[in-house]
């Protein structure tokens, strides 16, 4: 990787999203060199040449390993190396300027979105850049063909890179790029003709409305998404899912009595199993939607919240990333907050806070902010 290709970006984000700031860095960076046995420069030194870093100037080849120790990312989440070898070049081979599609490509681009779909769960909003200029490529590659029989796959894969970089900026704390990702979501799925993902991208859409304080307009969005004649259409893993989003927002909303027919609903809807192979964007299985119900009934100050979600923290299952155990602790935190016990609510919210400082959520610093202070 040439030096021409750093800009500092992924370094700055990367650390921002654990909340530290450069002079953090640069103290833990003088520990770790010095842990190596290697001498670290004066202090004057390091802050210019770790400011040249962050603007872009200097490439810190000599440092990366101390840099991926400090931040607990790998090279390619601080944009030191390339993501992966699926990663496409700045500059578009010819292939891709063709007017025809090829349906190995696309085969390729998906494989790639699905990739960023793995990493995310490590990375979280380290990962932007990368899915970022993914869409970017395949806004491009849509927008140049000519119709034909490829064309509706691409407008899938569009949709769900588009989708995934829009729950990604949401919770890196972006609304405006999480909105405007998810609009050229649901464009792509209209132009593929495909309800399915049209339905997911709109659903998950109105989250953004949700965190901006607004519960009845994601109540009515995701109402659109989920309609009667929709969920005729969709599988049935999508329409439990779909089903718990909407239990979520009704909750939030205050509609105890909607929200846990919902919630019903979604358990009658969901088959066995933890995902289906038409759906990589949906993992939802008997766990995750215990775990959604306990989030439900923590928003509605119902006791039986906490055995749900202690249950799902405790449980067999695995949770999918730092991010998700941070969003389950804040659930934790509400409800014995409502319950009264400020202790336990304390100890989960500040483990949350740890969790969402490492995976860059500022979604769930967010809410961690508006429960203490409540």
């Amino acid at each position: 990787m040439g030096e021409s290709a750093w800009t500092g970006e992924q370094l700055r984000r990367a650390r921002q999203s654990v909340g530290m700031t450069q002079g953090d860095v640069r103290a833990k960076l003088v520990r770790a060199r010095r842990q190596r046995g290697k001498m670290p420069p004066k202090d004057a030194s390091l802050k210019r040449m770790y400011t040249s870093w962050e603007n872009g100037g200097v490439l810190p080849t000599d440092w990366q390993e101390e840099l991926c120790e400090v931040l607990e990312l790998p090279p390619a989440a601080l944009g030191l190396v390339k993501a992966s070898v699926l990663e496409l070049p700045a500059e578009l081979p010819d292939v891709f300027e063709i007017t025809r599609l090829d349906p190995a490509v696309i085969g390729m681009l998906e494989e790639q979105t699905n990739m960023y779909r793995l990493q995310d769960r490590v990375l979280g909003a380290a990962l932007i850049p990368q899915t970022e200029a993914h869409v970017r490529h395949l806004e491009a590659l849509v927008s140049n063909a000519m119709p034909g029989p490829s064309l509706a796959s691409a407008g899938v894969a569009l949709a769900e890179a588009a989708a995934l970089t829009g729950w990604q900026a949401l919770d890196a704390g972006y609304p405006q790029k999480a909105w405007e990702m998810h609009n050229i979501a649901k464009q792509a799925a209209r132009l593929a003709n495909d309800p399915t993902v049209l339905a997911h991208v709109t659903a998950q859409q109105a989250y953004v409305l949700l965190d901006a304080g607004r519960p009845n307009d994601a109540v009515e969005l995701v109402g659109y998404a989920a309609s009667a004649e929709v969920l005729s259409r969709v599988p049935a893993r999508l329409r439990a899912w779909l089903s718990a989003a909407n239990a979520e927002f009704l909750a939030a909303a205050g509609d105890g009595s909607g929200a846990l027919r919902s919630l019903d609903r979604a358990q009658d809807f969901l088959p066995a199993g933890d995902m289906d192979p038409e759906l990589p964007y949906v993992m939802l299985n008997a766990g995750n939607l215990a775990r959604w119900r306990g989030n439900c009934l923590a928003r509605l100050g119902h006791d039986e919240a906490i055995d749900e979600l202690t249950a799902g923290l405790a449980g067999a299952q695995k949770l999918s990333s730092r991010r998700a155990e941070s969003g389950l602790r804040v659930d934790l935190a509400l409800a014995f907050r409502r319950r009264g016990d400020i202790a336990a609510s304390v100890e989960h919210a500040t483990r949350a806070a740890e969790l969402a400082g490492s995976a860059g959520s500022a979604r769930q610093r967010a809410r961690i902010a508006r429960l203490l202070s409540a």
